[in-house]
């Protein structure tokens, strides 16, 4: 049974939500981040960037206490209010002919610990504290974890019922992604789906697994310091986004290698060869059509390798993950990568970039070679993680990546 409730969201005023609202920090460029801090006011980055121009070497405990003072700053200058009532917020986003929707709302951390709420991946524990830390005294969480959830009929006809209405928010951002945000304030249909979640005997982590682990770390945290606790505070609950399954986007990660590790071209085919079927596709762009299909750019020509599945067994669902094949057959014993987090010879990056992003890196003389992928399933997904198995790094790209400082968790409250 998930524990899945509304919360008074702090949110942008109507006026100010598609200046208000930004990307997730960490994707902006220097230049950009530069460019959005000094020429708009009010975006949400001059909280989580906060003495940008004035303050610009704090970090630390120093930082946070500043990202809590800008924020409540903001509060304070009406460009932020707090709702009066615990709601759900329905939001949608569309772009390049896809439509998602979810629900956001306050997830337990007792889910995560006992395994309702499930996970992909492992994390790591300085990270978990790291971000503890600054969600204890930022005071606030503005990004939701994202969740998935089994299809659910209610919840389909709900979001085509508030579909058709005004929405509370719409706007368009830079990049050319439609946002709208509707508030679920009526009774029977808020009653209606915290009972729907309490049907769900598991809901998935699709992306956000640190600031899962960081929620539930602070929790701890705050429940030894307070002797009253009853489970119901706020710093028992994250923030979270939550969406069906099927309407889930997943995208794959390339993989560029700056080297044969010692091999000439003809040694590393042949060395390929003992486990795939090799063909040399030549100079026109070529992508993998199913699991276990691999395209490889090297030396200006596109390459299929096909598994040799006899050399290879699938034996679970982690050996059934192209991600996991092509780091036990290709990236560490033959390419000598052991890390794919820590060796500076790899980089993954997403594959929607560009359809000729294997070409492109490795003629930039950058990369030796490149790898394409087939995008892990959701079932692939759900398989390992019933299987209590974790994923290699960098193994999903998903959609939809939401907007910080759409609405906003109080932990404090």
């Amino acid at each position: 049974m998930a524990i899945i409730k509304p919360f008074k969201a702090t949110r942008p005023t109507r006026d100010k939500a598609a200046v208000a609202t930004s990307r997730s920090y960490d994707e902006y460029s220097k230049k950009e981040l530069k460019a959005h801090l000094r020429f708009n006011p009010f975006s949400f980055l001059h909280i989580i960037k906060p003495g940008y121009d004035t303050e610009p070497e704090l970090s630390g405990e120093e930082r946070f206490k500043l990202v809590h003072q800008t924020y409540n700053q903001f509060k304070t200058e009406d460009i932020y209010r707090k709702d009066q009532k615990s709601q759900y917020y329905l939001h949608e986003k569309s772009f390049g002919g896809d439509t998602f929707w979810g629900i956001i709302a306050a997830a337990h951390v007792n889910d995560y610990k006992n395994n309702i709420i499930k996970k992909h991946e492992d994390t790591l524990k300085a990270r978990e504290e790291l971000f503890g830390n600054y969600l204890g005294i930022a005071g606030f969480n503005a990004e939701p974890v994202l969740l998935t959830y089994p299809e659910s009929n209610y919840l389909n006809r709900l979001y085509r019922k508030y579909s058709q209405k005004r929405s509370e928010y719409e706007f368009m951002t830079q990049n050319r992604r439609l946002h709208k945000l509707w508030v679920i304030e009526d009774d029977l249909d808020i009653d209606n789906i915290e009972k729907e979640f309490q049907k769900m005997k598991a809901i998935y982590i699709a992306d956000g697994h640190h600031r899962t682990a960081s929620s539930s770390f602070l929790a701890n945290q705050k429940k030894t310091m307070n002797k009253n606790h009853t489970g119901e505070e706020n710093y028992n609950y994250f923030m979270s986004y939550l969406i069906s399954d099927a309407n889930l986007k997943i995208s794959s990660f390339n993989r560029f290698v700056k080297d044969l590790n010692g091999l000439t071209k003809e040694e590393f085919l042949s060395k390929l060869n003992e486990l795939y079927i090799v063909e040399n596709k030549g100079e026109k762009l070529y992508t993998p059509s199913k699991k276990h299909h691999f395209t490889m750019y090297l030396d200006g020509e596109y390459y299929s390798l096909y598994l040799r599945k006899t050399e290879f067994p699938i034996n679970n669902a982690l050996s059934d993950l192209d991600t996991h094949i092509i780091y036990k057959t290709i990236l560490k014993p033959i390419l000598g990568i052991e890390d794919l987090k820590t060796d500076p010879r790899i980089k993954c990056l997403p594959a929607i970039y560009s359809k000729k992003q294997l070409k492109k890196m490795v003629d930039s003389k950058m990369y030796k070679v490149s790898f394409g992928l087939f995008p892990v399933s959701v079932e692939q997904l759900k398989a390992v993680v019933n299987e209590d198995l974790r994923m290699p790094p960098k193994s999903t790209y998903i959609e939809p990546k939401l907007r910080s400082g759409l609405t906003i968790f109080e932990i404090n409250d």
